[in-house]
């Protein structure tokens, strides 16, 4: 499904919480990315200039949908090597891949929360029938239920709010359609924030100070891009367009929007302003240009592109300038995520 794709991107750089890290401690700035280059969807890493290209994990059968820890010393991630879809973990270097999840039915889409005391992974999981979110400690022990109707409830994304601690945002059809909820992260007080019915909403994203959640709304009568306050107020329509609009990611200032368009023919990327103003054009191709992921300082935006043929990984500025092809084989390579917890200054051996 496309939202359960692009928001697990988002989920990567929802909260840069050691962004005052000194140069001394930030480890090695790093793109994590898919690639079919050998046979089957595997994980590699890379330089943000495309150098060092190093491929960490190694099975016959799917591994993908990479997801950074906060502090950058580790990676979850979906693989079916054990016969169904399952979440493991393993070092940024690819060592002691450990399996987190053991069920028959799927357990997928992993989130970090930010709090390193009491850090958790929230995943969603069909075990008990339906797609539900469940959480679990960073080594697979506690695992536990947080949600608990007989519809879809999923995509779990995390953020720190200054007035109520950490927070999951959630898409849940509960009430019949996709629509947002919010709940603390031990799954008490689950409350609904859009509503719209029969017209779906879905795909939140917090801003970094967790006070905004961006998201994407059919009430409308296709896919536009919505803003609202975290407990469901002053939802604001910030694209008007009649073709679609969608995946938009925060900038790690709060201060702009990346995004997904059709509004000129095809699939490009565009940013505005947080309230929706000076929406830009970023990319102009006649093939598929999308799923932006903001660097952790800002600076730079990596996303996925079509224009040389085959779908593979780009990097920009974030006014669409110095366009530059990170990835380059016959295969498919995509699902870009930037390392977290690293501000990037020069680029080192």
């Amino acid at each position: 499904m496309y939202y359960a794709r692009a928001l697990f991107v988002v989920i990567l750089v929802a909260c840069i919480a050691v962004m005052s890290c000194s140069s001394e401690t930030q480890p090695q700035p790093l793109i994590a990315f898919e690639s079919e280059r050998d046979g089957n969807r595997e994980i590699y890493t890379m330089r943000p200039d495309g150098t060092k290209q190093i491929r960490l994990t190694k099975s016959p059968t799917y591994d993908g949908s990479p997801v950074w820890s906060p502090d950058g010393k580790k990676i979850a991630f979906e693989s079916e090597r054990d016969g169904n879809r399952e979440i493991y973990s393993m070092n940024a270097d690819g060592s002691k891949q450990t399996r987190l999840t053991r069920d028959p039915d799927y357990d997928g889409f992993p989130a970090w929360s930010w709090v390193s005391e009491a850090r958790k992974i929230a995943f969603e999981s069909e075990r008990d029938g339906n797609r539900e979110i469940y959480i679990m400690n960073p080594d697979g022990r506690n695992q536990y239920r947080l949600t608990n109707t007989a519809a879809f409830e999923g995509f779990p994304a995390w953020a720190w709010t200054a007035t109520g601690g950490q927070k999951i945002a959630f898409v849940s059809k509960r009430d019949g359609n996709h629509e947002i909820y919010i709940m603390d992260a031990d799954g008490t007080n689950q409350t609904r924030l859009t509503n719209s019915s029969p017209k779906d909403n879905t795909f939140p994203a917090w801003s970094y100070d967790g006070m905004k959640i961006v998201f994407v709304s059919f009430r409308d009568g296709n896919a536009e891009i919505y803003v609202m306050d975290n407990d469901g107020t002053n939802q604001t329509r910030l694209t008007k367009n009649t073709a679609y609009d969608g995946f938009p990611a925060w900038s790690p200032d709060g201060k702009k929007i990346a995004f997904e368009s059709e509004r000129d023919g095809n699939r490009e990327i565009y940013v505005m302003n947080a309230d929706g103003t000076k929406q830009s054009q970023l990319t102009g191709n006649t093939a598929y240009d999308g799923f932006p992921v903001w660097s952790p300082d800002g600076k730079k935006i990596a996303f996925g592109s079509e224009r040389d043929g085959n779908r593979e990984i780009y990097i920009m500025n974030p006014d669409g300038t110095n366009q530059t092809w990170l990835t380059d084989d016959s295969a498919y390579d995509g699902f870009p995520a930037w390392r977290l917890g690293v501000i990037i200054k020069e680029q080192e051996d």
